[in-house]
This record gives structure tokens, C-alpha cells and sequence, in this order.
């Protein structure tokens, strides 16, 4: 065996051999597997969907209020979520259940029923469901996007 081909030869065996080491694994069977948090802090950028796409700002709080979820059996949150968002003529005042479900050390999903007061042309209280996810960069810090009725939303996270 040629010296190139014994050194490809080693570079696959390591390549293959650390590959499983880099993958993100599951921990949504794993409740507790998650940063330990009371108080999430978003700002985040926004659009209006159901508004013609009026762009906005935004920042929503969530505290923490269950850290074992309604699952026992699962790595799942609850917390309760207040918010301000503003877009060209409308001010809206998001409150929410937050239930998160933590996929992995890199990923989770949540979904945050709820309802909003609109201080647009006139003030009037609406519905609102979002789901959105996260991609963790650290165990404090996540880019979260957020989709729903009526805006959606990409911020950073900060777990404190």
C-alpha cells in the first residue's frame, strides 16, 4: 500500500470514527435536559401577515412557570409570555402559554396560545397561536423564529 493511500486509509478511519461524536442527539426522552432558566428575554424583528406585511419590532418575556411540563414522561416547559409589538399603526400586547418541547442540545419547538390586545385604528382584543422553534448557539443564547396569527417574528433569545 502505497504511503497516499495509507494516509487516506487513517483519514476516513478518523473521519468515520468521529462522525456519531458530532451529530446532535435527542433529548426530547430525556425530562430536565434543558437549561435551567426562569425568565427568557426576546427582541425580535416582525411582519404582519394578516396586516400587509407591515414590518415591525418586538419583545416578548416569558417566565418559566412548570420545568416539567405537562408530559412527565418528556423534556417539555411551560411559561407564561407577555410582549410589545409595534408596526406602522398598530401596537399590540401579546399574552401566551408557552409550552416548549426541547428536541435536542441544539433545537427546540414551542407552541404559545393565547390573545392579544390591538391598539390599531381602534383597540380590540383577538385571538392569537404562534408556534415557532429555536436554534440554541449556546445553552443562553438562541435564534428563535416564531409563526403565527397575527405577525411573525426572528429574534435572539437570552435564557436567564
Amino acid at each position: 500500500m502505497s504511503k497516499r493511500s495509507s494516509s487516506l486509509a487513517a483519514l476516513s478511519a478518523v473521519v468515520l470514527a468521529t462522525s456519531g461524536a458530532l451529530a446532535d442527539q435527542s433529548t426530547i426522552k430525556l425530562p430536565g435536559a434543558h437549561p435551567d432558566y426562569t425568565f427568557e428575554a426576546e427582541p425580535h424583528l416582525l411582519v404582519a401577515p394578516f396586516d400587509d406585511f407591515r414590518p415591525g419590532v418586538g419583545f416578548r418575556g416569558t417566565f418559566e412557570l412548570v420545568d416539567n411540563g405537562f408530559v412527565s414522561s418528556i423534556n417539555n416547559t411551560v411559561g407564561l409570555g407577555f410582549g410589545a409589538d409595534w408596526s406602522r399603526d398598530h401596537f399590540r400586547v401579546p399574552v401566551v402559554m408557552q409550552w416548549n418541547f426541547w428536541l435536542s442540545r441544539n433545537w427546540s419547538v414551542f407552541g404559545e396560545p393565547g390573545g392579544l390586545v390591538d391598539f390599531g385604528d381602534k383597540t380590540r382584543v383577538h385571538p392569537a397561536f404562534y408556534a415557532g422553534g429555536r436554534f440554541h448557539f449556546t445553552d443562553r443564547v438562541t435564534l428563535t423564529m416564531r409563526v403565527g396569527h397575527p405577525t411573525a417574528s426572528v429574534g435572539v433569545s437570552f435564557l436567564l
